[in-house]
């Protein structure tokens, strides 16, 4: 686990996957400075389906797997935008449909944490229209990494 000064915490809990962190920390302060955010407290935890879906299960009342949950500390300030939250990256979802959106496994998980990011500065995925702004502000981002 690494602890800049930023308060951007990146946990590496997955049993076998690992992603570059200093490539995703890169991403992730990218993303909050091009959204004219500053970070309180960002905690990304690199995870399994088993995880993921328990997290799912327990506070969402879902029972399925998915590829991100974000946890807001927090509410979103439009006016003052902060990030303070904890998000969840299912690196085994990433393993397993990268190739299905041809791409690499580390770029499909950088995806799932800038998606997660986004959530905790507002942005919403419920409607077609949002869903096509926040898709095209994570391709926007991840043009930047070159993973």
């Amino acid at each position: 686990m690494s602890e800049p000064p930023s308060g951007l915490v990146i946990e590496d809990a997955h049993p076998a996957r690992t992603l570059d962190e200093a490539s995703l920390r890169a991403l992730l302060e990218h993303v909050i400075a091009e959204e004219n955010a500053r970070v309180h407290f960002l905690g990304v935890i690199l995870t399994d389906h088993d995880t993921v879906r328990h997290l799912n299960r327990e506070h969402l009342g879902h029972d399925y797997n998915t590829d991100v949950l974000s946890f807001p500390l927090s509410e979103p300030d439009a006016e003052a935008p902060v990030v303070d939250g904890e998000i969840y990256v299912d690196l085994d979802t990433a393993a397993e449909r990268h190739d299905e959106f041809d791409t690499t496994f580390e770029r499909e998980a950088f995806r799932y944490a800038v998606h997660g990011v986004l959530h905790l500065l507002g942005y919403d995925d419920a409607s077609d229209a949002e869903r096509t702004a926040m898709r095209e502000a994570e391709d926007r981002y991840l043009h930047t990494v070159s993973a």
